[in-house]
């Protein structure tokens, strides 16, 4: 008898460790110590890949030794298209990777990056306790093409990432000042965290008011124009046009959400004006059927949703995502999914079929037009109403 009750605790016990959000930390910990050893083992057994890491050095050598006019800054893969704060990051790497040359150090150091951005991700989700801590294992051991993005193939859009969560980690906190000003030097690494720039705004407006609203997005800009300087007395229009191109054509082959569509659509303008008035339309769908209707003050859960969610229809509208932009959306898709209605099983089967879309190399028809469909699904759950849950003030 007493052997059974013993049996029943442990079950219960791991139930609970399995399935309470509350017990987030503790699986946390012990998966980061996973993600440790797995990252040790990629970075040693596994081939690494170059893809941009000798242009982004090439760039960074550029402006190291003098150049600032952004239009004469180049790689092996063409100009350089991110903001200032891209070079200022990536120069460090340059001097800690022996002038680039060392691509095990900066295998290294971006596995580190992966687990400062691991850490980060579950700060968050023990806040917001969004999430049941079993998905944990799903990052740890079913997210191949996330730990490529980091330890083989060394992208900037990771690091970005990692600026993006320190400032949701503040903007939880209610630091608006200091989360705006990590929020614009995410911005300065990417373009790409403009996306949930839509849900900032919002959240801004509810709650500091219109002035002070505007006063952030002040200090944001000022962020921009101080990193930016240098360039900007050498090169204004060149440094804005090259860092801050939103009209930026994407190839076709390396395209992973829409294989399906013939290349002349692809590449055709009206394809991409349809797409952003349907990421507009989106915004403002959820603006009216969530956003609005959540109880303010806002709660921790309800930033992280809004923001998430902003940066999700974005994603969804993008006029071509290559492999490595899985890293804007990925950490963001279980606080999505499992605040709609949708139920546990299903919801674990669309980030299954979503990562394997994401694995299909080179993409198909067929994992494309799969992935939109998850991607369609996965923006009508969040536009029904929630998840009935108590949502406290974290």
């Amino acid at each position: 008898m007493a052997t059974k009750k013993k049996i029943e605790k442990y079950a219960d016990w791991i139930q609970k460790l399995v399935f309470e959000p509350s017990e987030m930390l503790k699986v946390g910990i012990l998966c980061l110590f996973a993600e440790t050893l797995i990252n040790v083992a990629i970075v040693e057994k596994v081939r690494y890949t170059e893809i941009d890491w000798k242009a982004y050095m090439s760039q960074s050598e550029g402006f190291l030794n003098g150049t600032y006019d952004y239009t004469k800054l180049r790689g092996g893969t063409g100009p350089l298209v991110y903001p200032a704060g891209f070079l200022y990051f990536f120069s460090g790497l340059y001097y800690l990777t022996g002038y680039g040359t060392n691509i095990k150090a900066a295998q290294y150091i971006f596995g580190f990056f992966y687990l400062v951005l691991y850490c980060l991700v579950l700060l968050i989700m023990k806040k917001t306790q969004l999430v049941p801590p079993f998905i944990l294992l799903f990052f740890t051991f079913a997210s191949y093409r996330i730990h490529s993005i980091f330890a083989l193939r060394l992208f900037n859009d990771p690091i970005a990432m990692i600026f993006l969560y320190v400032s949701v980690y503040l903007f939880t906190e209610k630091k608006w000042s200091l989360g705006c000003i990590v929020f614009s030097l995410a911005v300065s690494i990417k373009m790409n965290i403009m996306l949930f720039a839509p849900g900032l705004f919002f959240i801004l407006l509810v709650e500091t008011g219109i002035f002070d609203t505007f006063y952030y997005i002040g200090m944001c800009g000022c962020v921009q124009f101080i990193l930016g300087l240098p360039f900007l007395m050498k090169n204004p229009v060149g440094y804005l046009h090259m860092s801050f191109d939103l009209g930026r054509r994407f190839f076709y082959k390396w395209t992973v959400n829409y294989r399906f569509l013939p290349e002349n659509l692809f590449l055709s303008r009206y394809f991409h004006v349809s797409l952003l008035a349907i990421h507009i339309g989106l915004l403002l769908a959820l603006y009216l059927l969530r956003w609005k209707k959540m109880p303010t003050p806002l709660s921790s859960k309800s930033i992280v949703l809004i923001l998430f969610s902003s940066n999700f229809v974005g994603v969804v509208c993008a006029r071509s995502l290559h492999y490595q932009f899985y890293v804007w959306y990925y950490h963001t898709l279980p606080a999505l999914f499992f605040s709609t209605k949708l139920a546990q099983p299903l919801v674990m089967l669309i980030l299954g079929v979503i990562e394997i879309c994401w694995n299909t190399y080179p993409s198909t028809d067929v994992s494309s037009a799969v992935l939109q469909i998850c991607h369609v699904v996965g923006t009508a759950a969040l536009l029904l109403p929630p998840r009935v849950a108590k949502d406290k003030n974290m």
